[in-house]
């Protein structure tokens, strides 16, 4: 059965190495028969959330007019939700995948029932700058009912464009991406 899987890219590099495996698990899934889109969230405008609770009152809406309703449509429409982030200095990158999380407030209870698959990379060699993300991320799928966790790929050591396509977290991703 084909599955409609969402990439959430949040490095700020469009051709970086996050981006890169990205790519890979897209290739992957689609050749599996899977329609895959990828959002880079760098070409989005993503506001941060309100805490007004506007979104509760409207049946979802949020008071913020920018491109986060379509990335909800997006996320409910999903069957699967690969999302992928870039490590520096022990962060994540820039702040728009925090706002993405911060906002789907909007629609908690309507996305559910998700496969969430996590790609991170990093200059950094240790699992423990990752690990931190990693938790992170996990808590926007711990909110989001019947969401299932089915893979993490973890592509470290690398800095400048291009390094991870040596490294074996390039067949990860493919892999991990066949077998959605």
């Amino acid at each position: 059965m084909s599955k409609r899987v969402l990439i959430l890219a949040g490095s700020p590099r469009k051709n970086g190495n996050s981006a890169a495996l990205c790519r890979a698990f897209a290739r992957g899934a689609e050749e599996s028969g899977h329609q895959v889109e990828t959002v880079f969230l760098r070409d989005r405008k993503i506001g941060y959330c309100l805490a007004c609770y506007h979104c509760k009152k409207s049946g979802g809406i949020c008071i913020v007019k920018d491109d986060m309703a379509d990335i909800l449509n997006k996320m409910n429409a999903a069957d699967v939700i690969v999302m992928a982030v870039w490590i520096g200095l022990q962060c994540a990158d820039r702040a728009d995948m925090k706002a993405l999380i911060d906002r789907t407030v909007a629609q908690w209870l309507t996305i559910k029932d998700k496969e969430f698959y996590y790609i991170m990379t990093a200059a950094e060699e240790s699992d423990s700058v990752m690990d931190c993300t990693l938790e992170c991320l996990r808590g926007l799928a711990k909110c989001l009912k019947g969401s299932v966790e089915r893979g993490v790929i973890y592509g470290k050591g690398v800095y400048e464009p291009g390094e991870i396509e040596s490294r074996p977290a390039m067949q990860e991703a493919y892999d991990m991406g066949r077998t959605v």
